[in-house]
């Protein structure tokens, strides 16, 4: 979806990255579908750089995908394609938590992507909504 890629090393063995510092809408979610097609066109067959320290309890690496030095989650983030995940960003550099929470507070502002919605839905509530039912 929007926060998570597949890349292959090369030995071209696949590994899925988890996004730091992002959520993205679910596929089943408005800008779901979006959010997803704007991190392919950022990443797909392209050279990546991925900066991971840790795996979630999926398995997947957690961490940053650089395009070109270029920080794919904090494009998300710019392109109001995803949240930056605040109850994660304990894991972020300083650095990067500025930078995020800032990406969020422009796009929000500028009504870019998903806040175009007057009250969108955050990916977590959607889970545990879904859940529930």
């Amino acid at each position: 979806d929007g926060d998570t890629v597949t890349v292959l090393d090369a030995s071209r063995t696949a590994h899925k990255v988890r996004l730091a510092g992002i959520d993205a809408p679910e596929k089943r979610q408005a800008f779901g579908h979006r959010a997803k097609r704007h991190l392919a066109d950022l990443v797909l067959r392209k050279q990546v750089v991925v900066e991971w320290s840790t795996h979630d309890r999926y398995g997947r690496m957690v961490g940053k995908v650089l395009v070109q030095q270029r920080d794919a989650g904090l494009a998300q983030v710019s392109a109001g394609m995803a949240w930056h995940y605040k109850a994660y960003q304990r894991d972020q550099s300083p650095e990067d938590q500025t930078a995020y929470a800032a990406a969020e507070d422009a796009a929000r502002r500028t009504r870019t992507g998903l806040w175009r919605a007057p009250a969108p839905t955050t990916p977590w509530d959607f889970r545990h909504a879904r859940r529930a039912d």
